[in-house]
């Protein structure tokens, strides 16, 4: 029978064309009801008990979900109609956007890959000993809980552990974190007055599964607010010191803790040959989930808090965001543009937004003029991975304009940084950000915007995030004729040698991450291909003669994708054999440096060995008295005949 879209007037505030809205979806539509959460509660109970169903309401779905398990049956879908299309000054022009809002709601979503995280209730408070130990008699009963405290106050209970010492390091998130402790010193429980205490020991190493910081000074890892199972408050604000108990109490058990990130680590470009090229990703991430480990990186996806900033900003997409995908990104956006023109509309607007944008959608909905009839919002868990790629993807989807409303909590440098990437190549009038945090603000200025012409014949870019960018900047740039300059630190240029300099020694060829440096085993020559390029800079760091410049630049020709030549030079001829090796012009240098002055070739014949290949060469040298490969001779081999002499001569 298919799913069907129960449809809700909200007490007549809403128009609502089921006709236009099944046509441009293709989906089966109820008729429009007008208090389906209450009056015509019947009714709905109904039509979820005839078959799967989409609820036209955000507001009152715990409503519908506790009908649906009175009735036993599974839970009905639900998209916001109301908030994001009807309710607004434009609502009566609104159906394009609400078949738009309707066919992505009804659009499958992948599921984001996760693991188990085990906490068996293990916690380790640290602060000043008065309130550590209040808290720690709230928790003692349900947790084991160790307090250290800062202020050398003794215990007041057994029924939890208490040490003294210094916290060094904390590592690790909820389930599995490790602790690095200096002069630690633990109870010695025996005796009548106060507690001994052993001697201090250096270099101690504990676990735990939950850290409650009351320590009041500079939190012990990076973006505490983003780790999971790091649980800190002000010492002097007592009701965030209670709260933590209640917080605390809860992080026992099992959780899931979802994968945000893969990487490939084949195709990282972090280092060759303990030269450093890309770190893009080491730089941006505010939780320290990323490490260095080897010639690539490594993410620690117990730490990783999913901001999606390192997949933004990963010039070879070694690392990839999968909360969602990007192909189900796309495929979203993809959705909402063609259902918008299927069912009249023309040139939409795209609002990215995150749960925050969400609420101030809901409040300009109910309290002011709620969003023009042709921008969408398309919500994400973050919108800091929200990279170049997909601005550019939207555009080529047929969207007049892209903008990414920001929220206070939002990762904002790769965000900025990419966004200038999108004017470097689609302009700044289709794309901007949002950083506005009243809702009736952010109203006007959406009202007041500038809508430019969306493209006139969308295209669908697919693949990865370099040849979805290529392919959207194809389609925005239909003209382009040269090179698009970029901003330095883009991912796409060139590089540019100094045939002066270069003596082709091809060590840029040997460090290249992603193949963009090509030799030529037939004959001296380097080669480059501009669409591989991630513009590492290991060439250029690795250039012994600094020859090498990086050029930020992107090239949509088809010559991007072919090889061209940087520099090539004549090959020198054995003057032994004839065989082509090396590269004349360097040949000919070191002859001029080294022939009658180096004690080597001091002579004619020693200086000729340098214009001969590696096989002449090493004849020659064989031949040679003094020759370097010369041994002592080989011993007689000794025969039964001589075992016989010896024993004759004793």
């Amino acid at each position: 029978m298919g799913t069907k879209l129960l449809l809700c007037d909200c007490a007549g505030t809403q128009a609502l064309d089921p006709d236009v809205i099944e046509s441009a979806c293709s989906i089966r539509c109820s008729r429009v009801h007008t208090a389906l959460c209450t009056t015509e509660l019947k009714s709905a109970a109904k039509l979820m008990q005839d078959g799967e169903t989409v609820i036209a309401c955000l507001q009152e779905q715990e409503v519908f979900r506790s009908l649906a398990e009175d009735l036993n049956i599974d839970a009905p879908g639900f998209v916001d109609l109301r908030d994001r299309a009807g309710w607004s000054d434009q609502g009566a022009d609104a159906t394009p956007k609400i078949a738009a809002l309707a066919a992505e709601a009804l659009s499958p979503q992948p599921v984001t890959p996760s693991v188990d995280v085990f906490s068996e209730g293990t916690c380790f408070i640290i602060g000043p000993g008065t309130l550590a130990f209040d808290l720690a008699e709230h928790l003692a009963d349900s947790m084991a809980v160790t307090v250290m405290t800062t202020d050398l106050s003794d215990p007041l209970s057994r029924d939890y552990d208490v040490v003294r010492g210094r916290l060094r390091s904390v590592s690790g998130a909820l389930g599995g974190f490790s602790l690095r402790l200096d002069a630690l010193q633990q109870v010695v429980p025996g005796g009548r007055g106060a507690f001994a205490w052993t001697d201090p020991k250096d270099g101690a190493i504990s676990a735990c599964d939950i850290v409650v910081d009351l320590a009041g000074e500079t939190p012990f890892v990076q973006a505490p607010a983003k780790r999971e199972g790091y649980l800190r408050a002000d010492p002097k604000d007592a009701v965030a010191v209670e709260r933590l108990a209640f917080e605390a109490a809860q992080l026992a058990g099992t959780f899931q803790k979802p994968l945000y990130v893969r990487l490939e680590e084949t195709l990282c470009a972090h280092s060759r040959a303990g030269q450093v090229g890309c770190s893009n990703c080491l730089d941006i991430c505010p939780t320290g989930a990323i490490s260095p480990a080897g010639e690539y990186v490594a993410v620690d996806p117990m730490v990783c808090a999913g901001c999606g900033a390192c997949a933004a900003l990963c010039p070879s997409t070694a690392i990839t965001y999968e909360d969602p995908p990007v192909s189900a990104l796309l495929s979203r956006m993809h959705i909402l543009a063609r259902t918008y023109r299927r069912a009249g509309g023309t040139a939409p607007r795209l609002l990215v937004h995150d749960a925050h944008g969400s609420e101030m959608i809901r409040l300009a909905a109910r309290f002011g003029r709620g969003l023009p009839s042709d921008v969408i919002p398309l919500e994400l868990n973050v919108i800091s991975g929200f990279g170049h790629a997909e601005m550019l993807a939207a555009l080529a989807h047929g969207f007049a304009r892209v903008d990414v409303l920001l929220a206070p909590t939002t990762e904002r440098q790769a965000v900025n940084r990419e966004l200038e990437l999108a004017h470097a190549i689609a302009g700044s009038e289709g794309i901007g950000l949002i950083d506005e945090a009243d809702p009736d603000a952010m109203s006007d200025l959406l009202y007041g915007q500038a809508v430019p012409r969306p493209l006139s014949d969308p295209v669908l870019p697919l693949g990865n995030r370099r040849q979805i960018a290529r392919l959207a900047a194809q389609a925005l740039n239909p003209q382009a004729d040269t090179p698009l300059p970029l901003p330095e630190n883009a991912p796409y240029g060139a590089v540019a040698v100094n045939t002066d300099s270069c003596t082709l020694c091809l060590s840029c060829v040997s460090l290249c991450p992603s193949g963009a440096l090509i030799d030529n085993p037939d004959k001296p020559q380097l080669n480059f291909q501009q669409d591989a390029c991630l513009q590492c800079g290991m060439c250029k760091t690795i250039c012994p003669e600094d020859a090498i410049t990086l050029v930020p630049q992107l090239d949509l020709s088809d010559a991007a994708l072919s090889q061209q030549v940087l520099n090539e030079e004549e090959p020198f001829a054995c003057v032994e054999c004839g065989a082509l090796f090396g590269v004349k012009s360097t040949v000919e240098r070191i002859m001029e440096k080294l022939s009658g002055t180096h004690p080597m070739f001091a002579t004619s014949d020693q200086a000729r060995m340098i214009q001969m290949c590696d096989n002449c060469r090493v004849n020659v040298q064989f031949q040679q008295q003094d020759n370097p490969f010369q041994s002592k001779p080989r011993p007689r081999v000794v025969t039964t005949e001589d075992y016989y002499s010896d024993r004759k001569d004793h």
